[in-house]
């Protein structure tokens, strides 16, 4: 199953693998932080090099990520970009602050350099967040993931709620598989090139229903066999996944304790005691030459009622 998925369910054997829980979540909240407090590209590069580094360092499966980021990079990022610029070409000037126009097309539709540079950087924010993700989830087991957070401070009953969805993932993988070969044999067409698309979503539909009631069962299952072992007697608990940390644990740490306190003066010093006068810093572009534009103003749906 960890050849099919990206969440792998057994400890791997390098280095970060190797890692604590808590050492994992702590990593993956700064850089979360981190990711998500800028669109300034001279960040969101070093961020990205970072993970890169992380998943290269664990000798993956990369089908699995390529296959993740193909249909993301396909759906948010190709068709989001070409809904975005028939909507709004003038997203270059409402972030960056200044437009130079490289292609006019008919109409208000044209391209600018800003505009270019504008889904560049969101690219680049999104594909760095998505790195983090997948770095986070191939070093990390959902038990390791389960004490981490609860050494964070989270309440060891919701720790081990997302311990146990993650743990169900394979298994309702395997029982859509059985579900799906048991109708395909009884009749039910759900492959194949003369079936229409109306009748593949129909059946697939019919399919939901008996895996949804199965997943139920399975809930069932699990929730009485806690009861029975008296889970959630005590106030605190143990955790069979947390290591005791050691000296590379104790070198990460203070590596991310250093990370989120330049996260922090970044914040505090570009984000309110001298902020870029635009939202996305761009290389070619200086301070005077930023304009400062009501995004309100740039709504079109807004002109209808000025009038």
């Amino acid at each position: 199953m960890n050849n099919k998925l990206v969440i792998n369910y057994t400890p791997g054997p390098t280095l970060i693998h190797k890692l604590s829980g808590f050492t994992k979540v702590f990593l993956f909240l700064v850089m979360t932080v981190a990711i998500i407090s800028t669109f300034d590209i001279r960040i969101l590069v070093p961020l990205l090099l970072i993970n890169v580094a992380e998943i290269i360092s664990m000798k993956p499966n990369y089908k699995p990520l390529v296959v993740v980021f193909s249909i993301t990079f396909v759906t948010v990022t190709l068709i989001g970009n070409l809904m975005l610029f028939a909507v709004s070409p003038e997203a270059g000037l409402n972030n960056v602050g200044a437009e130079h126009i490289i292609w006019q097309g008919s109409g208000s539709h044209y391209i600018s350099k800003e505009f270019l540079w504008y889904i560049f950087v969101v690219f680049m924010k999104r594909t760095t967040s998505f790195a983090s993700v997948m770095a986070f989830a191939l070093a990390t087991t959902p038990s390791e993931f389960a004490s981490g957070l609860n050494k964070c401070g989270l309440p060891y009953k919701i720790c081990t709620i997302v311990s146990l969805a993650y743990r169900t993932i394979p298994d309702i993988a395997n029982d859509f598989i059985n579900i799906r070969n048991s109708m395909m044999m009884r009749g039910a067409e759900l492959t194949g090139k003369g079936v229409s698309l109306w009748k593949r979503l129909k059946n697939t539909v019919l399919l939901l229903v008996p895996l949804v009631f199965t997943a139920f069962g399975k809930v069932g299952n699990i929730a009485n066999a806690m009861d029975l072992r008296g889970y959630g007697k005590n106030k605190k608990r143990t955790w069979y996944a947390e290591n005791e940390p050691t000296k590379a644990d104790h070198i990460v740490r203070i590596l991310t304790v250093i990370l989120l306190v330049m996260v922090i003066y970044y914040i505090v010093r570009y984000r309110f005691i001298d902020p870029w006068p635009a939202k996305f810093w761009c290389p070619w572009l200086s301070r005077d030459e930023i304009i400062h534009i009501d995004v309100l103003d740039t709504i079109k749906l807004f002109d209808w009622f000025r009038k």
